[in-house]
């Protein structure tokens, strides 16, 4: 199942990319060539990088590419980095609840009540905001997927790191 998530969120970040480029050469060629700026690439381009921006923090937080401060687990032994990642992957699944589903649904809720329309595109406010709630349940599924294989007794990816810094340090100290 986790493979499928994230073979479709690349695919959505590919695609999200792929139209942000896209929109912003038209942007820059009917501007500078034309000497007729299209009236829509701005705000299109601003939306499309907020959910590029979002959609890959969560895609990052999926394969652990998320940028980190390893001091403490560096001076860890592996049940103890076990721990530390249990804590921390609880804690990253509380704040995705509370500020991304929970405070991003609701402005979601808000915008969609009120109507909150974009300026130039005329389109929902709540449809830009929606990628808030949905990166948080991305997230929330990616953490928890890792707390499952680290009970199932499948931390290899920590073992493996855990190797990999016995190994430089061994080389560090040197004969």
């Amino acid at each position: 199942m986790r493979k499928i998530v994230d073979k479709v969120t690349r695919s959505a970040l590919i695609f999200l990319m792929s139209l942000l480029v896209i929109n912003v050469v038209w942007q820059v060629f009917s501007r500078y060539i034309l000497n007729a700026p299209s009236t829509f690439t701005d705000e299109l381009a601003r939306f499309l990088l907020i959910w590029v921006s979002l959609l890959g923090v969560a895609y990052l937080s999926g394969q652990n590419a998320h940028i980190s401060i390893d001091l403490l687990r560096n001076k860890l032994s592996l049940g103890s980095r076990i721990k530390l990642r249990f804590l921390i992957d609880s804690l990253i699944i509380a704040f995705a609840l509370f500020v991304l589903v929970l405070g991003g649904g609701h402005l979601v809720y808000i915008t969609f009540v009120y109507t909150q329309l974009t300026p130039t595109l005329q389109i929902p406010m709540a449809y830009i905001y929606l990628i808030g709630p949905l990166c948080g349940l991305l997230v929330i599924y990616y953490k928890l997927s890792d707390i499952r294989r680290m009970l199932s007794g499948r931390y290899d990816h920590l073992a493996t790191e855990f190797e990999e810094e016995i190994g430089k340090e061994s080389i560090q100290a040197g004969p």
